[in-house]
């Protein structure tokens, strides 16, 4: 149960947040490999690039890749927070009562890299479909795919169930070290809260509260493996499956940094916040919220 409970949280905050994604992936693509000032820029910042989507693409267009949005969040945080939440209420994650940093971490991690590995082909679908615009505003390469399942199955027809795993070596360090990131100050966050009672126990603002401070931390944690993983998904690749741009995680993650600079590494930090900010606390407070309804009624 903690498994579909965990994936129905997540899924809850997809809705919301979903939007921030798409505004998310195009800026990460946008001057891909070219120096500042020597490419196009179609979108300014989080808000121009709403404006600019929605005016071109229409509100349609904001909402992209939401099929495979919602399945991934649902079987990827399904077992990441499942997983977590079996690991925590085992009390492998406190020592002598309080949450141990080292403990949290590991298993934040763990659950990060099962969760990261079993939702990458539909990882890799959505930032496909996600990439997608009109030719007068799309950046990266542009895939022509007309959905989740034509995506799934073109994929796998030109090259194979492992094709359908590529950009996995990006994907498992961005959700591990977010995961580690994202469950460790959660825990020690509601903790906190929890001894200087500043809200009454068991109250709902205590996850909130914490799923505020986990949202920064994330963010700035987890950015630059976001844009290496969504630069290796959305390359373009040769007959064998092979990336046309990059070789792997630490090639794609050196050639940003010499190519655009530690900036590049950062591209679309707002959007990631306005993104994984609001999913953040939402997903850990659903999470927390829907854990808590089934302990009492169950």
């Amino acid at each position: 149960m903690d498994f579909v409970l965990s994936g129905t949280a997540a899924c809850g905050a997809c809705l919301f947040t979903n939007p921030l994604e798409v505004v998310k992936t195009r800026m990460q693509l946008q001057g891909e490999l070219k120096s500042r000032g020597t490419y196009q820029v179609y979108y300014r910042n989080v808000f121009h690039a709403f404006y600019t989507i929605g005016k071109v693409d229409g509100v349609a267009g904001l909402q992209k890749g939401l099929v495979p949005g919602l399945v991934y969040q649902f079987f990827m945080n399904g077992v990441r927070l499942g997983s977590y939440a079996i690991i925590e209420s085992s009390g492998y994650i406190h020592t002598d009562g309080k949450v141990s940093a080292a403990k949290s971490l590991v298993a934040g991690a763990v659950a990060g890299v099962v969760g990261a590995y079993m939702g990458s082909p539909i990882y890799l679908v959505k930032t496909h479909l996600q990439s997608q615009a009109t030719s007068t505003i799309a950046v990266g390469h542009q895939y022509k795919h007309r959905g989740m399942v034509h995506a799934l199955a073109a994929i796998h027809k030109e090259h194979g169930i492992m094709g359908l795993w590529r950009g996995s070596s990006a994907a498992i360090p961005r959700v591990s070290v977010g995961s580690a990131a994202q469950l460790y100050t959660f825990s020690a966050s509601k903790e906190l809260v929890t001894d200087l009672q500043l809200f009454a126990e068991g109250s709902w603002l205590i996850a909130l509260s914490a799923g505020m401070v986990s949202s920064v931390a994330v963010v700035l944690a987890m950015t630059p493996f976001d844009v290496v993983s969504t630069r290796l998904y959305n390359q373009p690749v040769d007959h064998l499956g092979k990336g046309k741009l990059y070789q792997g995680f630490s090639d794609c993650f050196s050639k940003t940094l010499k190519k655009e600079g530690l900036t590049g590494l950062y591209k679309g930090l707002g959007a990631s916040y306005f993104r994984l900010g609001p999913h953040t606390i939402l997903s850990l407070l659903f999470w927390n919220e829907l854990r808590k309804l089934y302990q009492k009624y169950s």
